[in-house]
């Protein structure tokens, strides 16, 4: 029997969240390890566990990644979610950055001064930038590639509720999106992550943002 895989990082949403929607979709059971403390950092470092002593960490398959796009390329390959062929990789993966770029401006900004400001960077950028783009592509698919379950479909779902947390009714001039974000929310497995008691995380809060300082010792706000 494969050993459970266990996630190391906070407990909190940051850059392991879309790793715990894509195992989630992909039916894995997964363990966490939270980090609470600067020495349970500091052992991971002394341990080896961190090839640029960064996390998040998985633990997978007798090995422990680093890097989040890395460590979401091997979950996509393992679990059959990253396309049929080479190009849909490539398109998917286009997708899948493009959708992380927008993610990490709302998730660094418990770390950041100027909120409104960048608020207002973040609405006009998804709005001119980025959605549009999901609008065309799913004026006909049901899904953003090949007719299939993808990777780049489940981070779509993740930032899409992201956005509607700081931004409610954004999606009303997206239609095609609206409705894709419907069907995603029927698949079982994401059903049931968006039920309170899941292991989704909720949104940042003044105590995450304090350990996340604590544990990598260092001080508000970010460079």
């Amino acid at each position: 029997m494969a050993e459970k895989v266990v996630l190391h990082y906070f407990n909190g949403r940051g850059k392991m969240e879309t790793i715990r929607w894509l195992l989630t979709v992909a039916e894995v059971d997964f363990d966490e390890v939270h980090l609470t403390t600067r020495e349970q950092y500091e052992k991971l470092l002394s341990d080896g566990s961190l090839m640029f002593q960064q996390v998040p960490m998985v633990e997978i398959d007798g090995m422990r990644l680093v890097q989040t796009k890395a460590i979401l390329n091997y979950i996509a390959e393992k679990y059959n979610l990253h396309g049929q062929n080479l190009k849909d990789r490539v398109l998917i993966n286009m997708y899948s950055e493009g959708l992380i770029d927008l993610m990490e401006m709302i998730m660094i900004l418990p770390f950041s001064t100027d909120v409104e400001a960048k608020l207002k960077n973040i609405q006009t950028k998804a709005k001119e930038r980025y959605l549009p783009v999901f609008e065309k592509a799913l004026s006909g698919p049901i899904y953003l590639v090949g007719g299939k379950l993808s990777c780049a479909d489940v981070e779509l779902l993740e930032c899409t509720l992201m956005l509607e947390e700081k931004f409610p009714g954004i999606l009303a001039d997206f239609p095609n999106i609206k409705s894709f974000q419907g069907r995603m929310t029927r698949i079982p497995a994401i059903s049931r992550f968006l039920q309170p008691g899941s292991k989704r995380k909720p949104q940042p809060d003044e105590a995450y943002v304090k350990t996340v300082m604590e544990v990598f010792n260092v001080k508000l706000p970010l460079p």
